[in-house]
């Protein structure tokens, strides 16, 4: 029976989060979904980790790399095998509150929306609570988008029926802002769910962690993917950098 859900999950090095990851899943309220892998070749035992995984519950289906190619490689993977009308993200760091799917999903069927996302909070890197939340504004436009980064990955749920199928661009990071953007270039917008369903992990040590690097990121698909000018890319920079930064006080 075709799942109704496909959640994309890169992984790669993520021995010591990834079960928690994949224990927020199995725990959904709502349960017709299926949970799509794809290492990125890992080193460090997760592939191990995933085969016991695979076994223990048949709605989770790993694909293996054989060489690092980066996340967004691994999320088209995929995209390129789901099977649901509605596509979500989860990283292999984060986690979902147990009604995450069943909440999001009664919003969008019930105002016929085709892209949604939600308010989520922060955890440590031992899982405990930031007492911080990133909160979710109603809606946001291609315009207001590229101004406040504010989708998070980890909740957005997108109707393929309505949106069509799509892949990430194959940039090494920022591919999931790339690919917001591109879709309301289409004339979509997102709507925010302002509930706290999600929970995602800081303080590591990757690229989407550091705020500089961050924001040299952002500049890069200002300026090459959607080939903004110096001018509009600086007004729109300088947008992104306050808000960055009101999110984080």
């Amino acid at each position: 029976m075709t799942p109704s859900v496909s959640i994309i999950m890169p992984s790669y090095n993520c021995k010591e989060y990834i079960s928690y990851s994949i224990e927020s899943v199995r725990e959904q309220t709502y349960k017709d979904w299926e949970l799509l892998i794809v290492d990125d070749h890992s080193t460090d035992g997760t592939v191990d980790l995933l085969k016991e995984w695979e076994k223990a519950d048949g709605r989770i289906r790993i694909f293996y790399q054989t060489v690092n190619e980066g996340a967004a490689v691994a999320r088209n993977i995929a995209l390129a095998h789901a099977r649901g009308r509605y596509i979500a993200f989860l990283d292999s760091d984060d986690r979902w509150k147990k009604d995450k799917l069943e909440a999001q999903l009664a919003y969008m069927m019930d105002n016929k929306y085709a892209f949604t996302f939600t308010a989520y909070e922060w955890i440590d890197q031992k899982g405990e609570y930031l007492n911080k939340y990133i909160r979710a504004p109603k809606r946001v436009d291609y315009q207001t988008m590229l101004k406040n980064t504010i989708v998070g990955c980890l909740t957005v749920l997108i109707d393929r029926d309505q949106v069509g199928d799509f892949r990430m661009p194959n940039i090494r990071t920022r591919q999931d802002l790339a690919t917001w953007l591109m879709i309301l270039k289409r004339g979509f917008r997102a709507f925010g769910l302002n509930e706290i369903l999600a929970e995602y992990r800081v303080g590591n040590e990757s690229i989407s962690k550091n705020k500089w690097k961050a924001a040299k990121n952002n500049w890069h698909v200002y300026r090459q993917i959607e080939q903004l000018n110096f001018l509009q890319s600086s007004w729109y920079f300088s947008h992104y950098a306050y808000n960055a930064i009101r999110k984080r006080l």
